[in-house]
């Protein structure tokens, strides 16, 4: 039978989609039909939300602690204007706190058949991809009673980089580099393995460098100077097994060795050398390869970006086969790992003479700074303790990387922010001396 009168009405009310009315307004409405009316009325003359059309531009990638703007454009082809609460959603991560989340909700209105741009914010605190999630509009009728809502999927990607913060040490390490080749006017040129001129001798020089045969012909002695040699290739190696996710201090261990390795980079490929980078854990992660100078860093930091650290032990034989694969002739091998002393005594000491025997090897470790300052700790029973434990991981990180040099490997331990430009002046020694 037909329903008529006040129970059409409920009928009609109970028929909407669930959300056009606030809980507890049907019975409100039961004694109420002229707002019930108005209230359908409004919600008739809502715009729909289904037929609106959504394009995405904008930012692709990011620094880590940079902001990101990724534009919205909503088209609105029916003939109803359309009032809205739209918001564009992301992963918690796209934001680096509560406020700045907010801004992805936005206010909207359009005209029929019209069209706008909305920009939403992102800041994330992790590197990544971060991809868009839903699109919620929230439609409002003229009266603002009643409304209308609804999803819609519109993809969108956000690589977030690494942060590069290293870089602020790049301008001194290339006045050393500078010095190194000769291109600065100083007394004596650095060590190096390529001949590159004669000059007059002056008091201080290596006897060593004299050139007789010049000197014969000359009223003056005169000596060898010599630059490092360029065009030689570094293959930098992120071990990214379990021991790279561990925090130390504000950033996972992977961070800091991605950064290490980025500012590594930067001045070799300034200094001529060919720059490659491997991620390994129990297979490749990550490869770059045979870059120029010019597209190295881009291509860098868009393979470390989405990096991130697997909670498996590392297969250190692998990684030699890897490495070895990767570097067919005499190379500088960096491997950016944990000094931790079973993984290195029964992973990376057993495959080391694989490595040495063909190729200079640098292993470079993340100290963790809170066992520093543990170790100076006084004052109490407990923090005598304390002070001992760190002292004793101290010692053995010690011994660990005493093992490593006696295979001919060059060690670097440092804390995150001390790494970067450890490394970098490791680097530099080895090319002052010849090594590489």
């Amino acid at each position: 039978m037909a329903l008529t009168g006040r129970s059409a009405l409920l009928a009609a009310i109970g028929s909407l989609p669930v959300g056009v009315f606030a809980p507890g307004w049907t019975g409100m409405l039961a004694v109420n039909a002229p707002l019930a009316l108005a209230i359908l009325c409004d919600y008739a003359c809502a715009a729909p939300v289904r037929k609106l059309q959504f394009t995405r531009s904008g930012d692709t990638s990011v620094r880590l602690g940079d902001a990101a703007a990724v534009s919205l454009t909503v088209t609105n082809p029916s003939n109803r204007r359309l009032r809205a609460q739209l918001r564009d959603a992301w992963p918690p991560s796209s934001w680096s706190s509560e406020a700045e989340q907010a801004a992805s909700r936005h206010p909207l209105t359009i005209p029929a058949g019209e069209r706008s741009r909305l920009t939403t914010s992102l800041r994330p605190t992790r590197r990544g991809d971060r991809q868009a999630d839903r699109v919620t509009v929230r439609s409002y009728g003229p009266l603002g009673l009643a409304a209308r809502q609804g999803s819609h999927q519109v993809p969108w990607s956000v690589r977030v980089l690494p942060p590069f913060t290293s870089r602020k040490h790049l301008p001194s390490r290339l006045a050393r580099l500078r010095e190194l080749d000769g291109r600065t006017s100083v007394l004596t040129r650095g060590e190096g393995t390529e001949f590159d001129s004669l000059r007059e001798y002056v008091p201080g020089d290596d006897t060593r460098s004299i050139d007789w045969r010049a000197t014969a012909r000359n009223n003056n002695v005169a000596v060898r100077t010599w630059r490092p040699e360029r065009d030689r290739h570094v293959l930098i190696v992120l071990d990214t097994g379990r021991t790279a996710a561990g925090r130390v201090g504000d950033v996972p261990r992977l961070d800091a060795a991605m950064d290490a390795g980025l500012l590594l980079a930067a001045l070799a490929s300034r200094a001529g050398d060919r720059v490659d980078l491997l991620a390994y854990d129990r297979r490749v992660r990550a490869r770059v390869q045979g870059r120029a100078a010019g597209e190295l860093l881009p291509a860098l930091v868009n393979a470390m970006g989405p990096l991130e650290a697997s909670l498996i032990e590392t297969d250190a034989r692998g990684l030699s086969a890897a490495a070895l694969t990767h570097a067919p002739r005499r190379s500088l091998i960096v491997l950016l790992t944990s000094l931790d002393t079973a993984a290195v005594e029964e992973g990376l000491l057993p495959v080391l003479p694989q490595l040495t025997q063909r190729h200079t090897v640098l292993v470079a470790a993340v100290a963790d700074p809170y066992i520093k300052r543990m170790a100076a700790a006084r004052g109490d029973v407990e923090a005598v303790y304390a002070s001992a434990a760190a002292a004793q991981t101290q010692e053995q990180r010690r011994r660990t990387a005493d093992k490593l040099r006696r295979h001919g490997v060059t060690v670097v331990d440092a804390t995150p922010d001390e790494l970067a430009p450890a490394l970098a002046d490791a680097y530099l020694d080895l090319k002052a001396v010849g090594r590489l």
